[in-house]
């Protein structure tokens, strides 16, 4: 079976908040080691030398890291290596590979094993190349509830997304 999906652009606000949410669900741990380890080592300084300017750096270490993925991902859209990815497409889809086309002549394939991960957001299908890399599926450009499920078989076949948890 193949799923043929209405055209969709990516928009930049979305990018942005697909890869805040994805860096902040699998990095958490990172801003909380900068916090820990900073107020770590100022204990350790008060040993010998008392400061409390250090505690108003852990925060701002923290906002900074946070700081740093929001800029990356603001400025991802302006990069020529990107602009792909916010282009206007359809797309068609089978157990074999992902079809981006941007007309009936142009396009490319995707094969399954480029992609690391999958989720099912709430809005649709988030399909992960890299950290700053995704093809984002919105449930609204499929054209039937059948194509959302078959859509949803295949990322199970393919172990991208589990099982549904029986009631």
């Amino acid at each position: 079976m193949l799923i043929k999906t209405k055209k969709y652009q990516l928009d930049n606000a979305t990018y942005r908040k697909i890869g805040m949410q994805a860096i902040l669900s699998k990095q958490w741990w990172i801003p909380l080691a900068i916090f820990v380890g900073i107020i770590g080592l100022n204990l350790l300084l008060n040993l010998v030398y008392s400061n409390i300017w250090i505690y108003f750096l852990a925060p701002i270490a923290v906002l900074g890291y946070y700081l740093f993925w929001y800029i990356q991902f603001t400025g991802a859209p302006h990069l020529d290596k990107m602009k792909t990815m916010f282009e206007r497409y359809n797309y068609e889809i089978n157990g074999r590979e992902i079809m981006i086309k941007k007309s009936a002549r142009e396009g490319m394939k995707i094969e399954w094993p480029m992609i690391r991960r999958a989720e099912k957001a709430k809005e649709g299908y988030i399909l992960y190349f890299s950290k700053v890399q995704f093809l984002y599926l919105p449930f609204k450009i499929f054209n039937s509830n059948n194509d959302t499920q078959f859509m949803d078989a295949i990322l199970r076949k393919k172990k991208l997304i589990k099982e549904p948890e029986a009631a």
